[in-house]
């Protein structure tokens, strides 16, 4: 039974359901309208009435002289906000905004002939603005009773989506298609199954010589690519669905078979293009073509080479022929070489030519005018290329003897002195050939070198001859400089190793006294008997030993030969560790003062590179005040940089520890001061400096986080001060640990000593075996590995790092602990052995300690490293 809100007893049966439509006409008072009363519409109306209300397609009715427009549920989206007031209304007033379109449709229908359309465009108000709109639409005469046509019955669809879909696909497609077709590189899409070439853009065409390429296979178009072995990249794309770049590859355009090839180089890509399933269908090709690029490329390599090649030599022959030879390898040609003319005979002798494998040279006298007649081209000095001698008019006559002698397409460069045609640059090559302008180019730069280079040999083999005799004098002489000049480099050499050796002799000599004193002093009391005070003795022989260790770590630090970090300083302390050294060191000529600032400010920075520094400013200080001497100022002090004095030396603001050297020699001039930090750079005569030293400076307070910087005046001395940023921190006491502090002993467990010296491997196992370990001992690399990779329990391995037998300690380490991977390794280094060890980055399990140490010091790592 139907719902009660969709029937109205009192309406016409037509207008029964119908869903919202039907209960709009139901509701509607129809007496306001033309069409009067649903009882009175005649029956042709109630019929089409009904079947509009009943169908799910957009239907709707013009009816009547106004029109009045009737319509059902599906139609009421097509109108917008006109719905529900166009219910009953004329259509005039429905439709005023399109009327003058619709209009003569309408009269057409009422006119009796019918109007279908599959697009009809309008401009409707139907969301309060014009919008597009389109449909497709049957617009049909619907008749009375008495067979006159009294209204329209429509039916529609909108198609306003697709056909502005439809609109901007095209317009897409259209600017692809002017892309693809001014796009400066080339395209081309190719089937996948046989790679045929569906389309192509006017680059790839121009590419391949505009040969008629579209519809055809590769195989079919373009020969030449498939003996290049680009059929087989094809082959890799679509089988592996992976696209192809290549860059600068090359590919010899050959337009017609056995004619002229080009080559061009290349930058492409062959893109596969797969459908829904994966599979590859096509394969879209795009690249530029880079020959230009590429010719430029090789041109300058290529004169890169030559220059090389010239560089040395003096011969003309021998450069013209060298010149021939790169040039030839170059162009990729049969034959090149030079010839001298003759302008009367009309000839050219060639002495030696450059030719590729199986070419006959053209060495000898060969007429020109049986080539052809382009000689006279170069007596105009007219560079002649031809590239086919069957086709060029000047040598198409006498083809067959340029084919001959491998000259099918030639170019000769005449070489122009003085306005007369004097020698020829040819190329030659036994097929045809396409020359270009870079072919060109490439032979006018290698004439123009070799010429330059030639008359540079010439000349200078004229000097020679002209300068023989004051030449061997000039060489006698400056041999006997060179002898005495080394002399005096040898001698300035020997002079400061004289004074670094003897310097360093003289405190070791010192130190040594004083061991080889307190030793003798010990063996006379104990052999007498007298044991009282002997401590004395061990207490100055042990001082001298850590005096000597201190003295070769300076050394060693100013060598850069052990690992180096940056720690809390004290800057007044270090300077007052270097004094003595610093006095010796500039001579007696030279008066130092140190000036140290109350309650300065530590520093976070490498001591040892520091002191090197120190010691180099100082050295160069002497330097600059020999050899009369003079004073030299050493002086600390605490620096706030606001903004501008920070800026002014290339720092942060903040505060900094500054250390400054004056002295009172002669200063440097502006253009020394710009140049003094650059590496190798150095005012001293040959013999006497690197140029290394205030580079290294530089280097190591930039990375320290600081500044040098020189304040000189020429004739008032120079000031070098390093900035260095101020650590906020207390700096750490030197402290020497206690010779007879007491150590835990060990528990029976196993120590492996590998040294091969003796005394120093006795004093080890002397140690281990006092503190309760079972010594082991081995006096090489192979000797101490065998052992490692026995049975033997070992529970921790000392070695030195360097071993004869081929093995040093380290590699020894390594290969126990692929079998004893827990095994602990303490290494005793002297200096040089540092990388080996890792410069300071061990494994776990790992130590190393430094020749010479202290036995207590030993004992402490022992036990450190056994108990870890």
């Amino acid at each position: 039974m139907a719902d009660s809100q969709d029937v109205n007893l009192t309406a016409p049966a037509f207008m029964q359901g119908g869903g919202a439509m039907g209960a709009a006409m139901r509701a509607l008072d129809w007496t306001t309208t033309p069409l009067g009363p649903p009882d009175g519409w005649p029956q042709s109306l109630r019929s089409l009435v009904g079947l509009m209300l009943a169908s799910p397609q957009p239907m709707f009715m013009a009816w009547g002289e106004d029109r009045t427009w009737l319509y059902n549920d599906a139609f009421t989206p097509i109108l917008g906000l006109k719905h529900p007031r166009a219910l009953g209304a004329p259509s005039r007033v429905v439709w005023a905004e399109a009327w003058d379109n619709l209009e003569p449709l309408f009269d057409q229908v009422f006119d009796g002939e019918g109007v279908h359309m599959d697009d009809f465009g309008l401009d409707l108000d139907r969301q309060g603005v014009l919008e597009e709109a389109h449909f497709a639409f049957s617009y049909n005469p619907a008749r009375d009773e008495t067979g006159a046509v009294a209204g329209l019955f429509g039916v529609c669809t909108e198609t306003t989506k697709q056909i502005v879909a439809m609109r901007r696909l095209d317009e897409e497609r259209n600017q692809f298609a002017q892309l693809f077709e001014q796009a400066p590189t080339f395209m081309a899409m190719l089937r996948a199954s046989d790679y045929r070439i569906e389309f192509a853009n006017p680059g790839y065409l121009r590419l391949v010589g505009h040969r008629d390429v579209i519809g055809k296979t590769i195989a079919e178009a373009l020969p030449d690519a498939v003996e290049q072995g680009y059929l087989q990249i094809l082959d890799a794309v679509r089988d592996t669905g992976e696209p192809f770049i290549a860059t600068g590859r090359l590919y010899a355009m050959q337009a017609t078979p056995g004619g002229p090839s080009v080559d061009r180089y290349l930058d492409f890509v062959y893109q596969p293009i797969t459908d829904s399933s994966g599979k590859v269908v096509s394969i879209f090709v795009e690249g530029a073509d880079v020959t230009e690029r590429s010719k430029v490329e090789a041109r300058q390599a290529t004169l890169l080479d030559l220059a090389d090649a010239l560089r040395n030599l003096r011969d003309p022959d021998e450069i013209a022929y060298v010149a021939a030879t790169i040039l030839g390898t170059a162009l990729g040609v049969s034959r090149v070489g030079y010839g001298v003319i003759d302008t009367v005979a009309d000839t050219v002798t060639i002495d030696r030519d450059w030719n590729a494998p199986g070419v006959a040279s053209l060495a000898g006298v060969l007429q020109f005018r049986d080539y052809g007649s382009y000689i006279e081209n170069l007596k105009r000095g007219e560079t002649v290329a031809i590239d086919d001698a069957y086709l060029d008019p000047r040598t198409s006559g006498t083809a067959d003897a340029l084919k001959a002698i491998s000259a099918q397409a030639f170019i000769n460069m005449p070489l122009v002195e003085q306005g007369r045609f004097v020698a020829l640059l040819y190329a030659n090559h036994a097929e045809a050939r396409i020359w270009t302008e870079s072919d060109l180019l490439l032979m006018r730069e290698v004439a123009d070198r070799v010429r330059v280079a030639t008359e540079r040999a010439r000349a200078e083999s004229a000097l020679q001859q002209l300068n023989e005799t004051l030449e061997q004098q000039v060489a006698a002489r400056t041999k006997e400089l060179m002898v005495t000049e080394e002399a005096l480099r040898q001698s300035q050499k020997m002079e400061a190793v004289g004074q670094l050796t003897g310097g360093i002799a003289h405190d070791f000599n010192n130190l040594l006294a004083g061991i080889s004193g307190s030793l003798e002093f010990l063996e006379r009391r104990i052999g007498e008997g007298r044991l009282a005070g002997l401590e004395r003795y061990l207490g100055a022989a042990q001082t001298s030993t850590r005096r000597a260790a201190a003295l070769t770590q300076r050394l060693l630090a100013f060598s850069r030969r052990q690992t180096l970090d940056p720690r809390p300083t004290d800057v007044n302390r270090l300077i007052s560790g270097m004094e003595d050294l610093l006095r010796r060191t500039v001579g007696p000529s030279v008066e130092v003062e140190v000036v140290h600032a109350g309650g300065l400010w530590p520093t976070r920075v490498d001591a040892s590179q520091l002191e090197n520094a120190l010691l180099n400013l100082c050295i160069n200080a002497r330097d600059a005040m020999s050899p009369d001497g003079g004073r030299l100022t050493i002086e600390t002090a605490n620096k706030w940089l606001d903004e501008r004095s920070a800026r002014e030396r290339e720092l942060p603001p903040g505060q900094y520890v500054s250390l400054c050297v004056t002295d009172t020699g002669a200063g440097m001039t502006p253009e020394v001061i710009g140049r003094a930090f650059d590496p190798f750079f150095t005012t001293k005569p040959i013999g006497q400096g690197t140029g290394l030293g205030l580079s290294m400076i530089y280097g190591f307070v930039r990375q320290s986080g600081g500044q040098v910087r020189i304040y000189s005046e020429l004739g008032h001395g120079t000031t070098m001060c390093i900035y260095l940023p101020r650590h906020q921190g207390d700096v750490e006491d030197e402290v020497e640990a206690p010779g007879g502090a007491a150590i835990d002993g060990g528990d029976g467990q196993t120590v492996l000593v590998i040294d091969d010296e003796p005394t120093i491997r006795m004093l080890i196992v002397e140690v281990l075996e006092e503190h309760g370990y079972v010594p082991m001992q081995a006096a090489d690399g192979p000797a101490g590995l065998r052992l490692l990779q026995s049975d033997a329990r070992i529970d921790l391995l000392i070695t030195d790092v360097g071993l004869p037998g081929g093995l040093n300690g380290r590699q020894v380490a390594d290969a126990a602990r692929q079998t004893r991977p827990d095994l602990k390794v303490l290494f005793i280094t002297g200096y040089a052995e540092n990388a080996v060890v890792g410069n300071g980055h061990l494994d776990p399990g790992m130590e190393v300690i430094t020749k010479p140490f202290v036995i207590s010091d030993l004992a402490s790592k022992i036990r450190e490293l056994i108990d870890s």
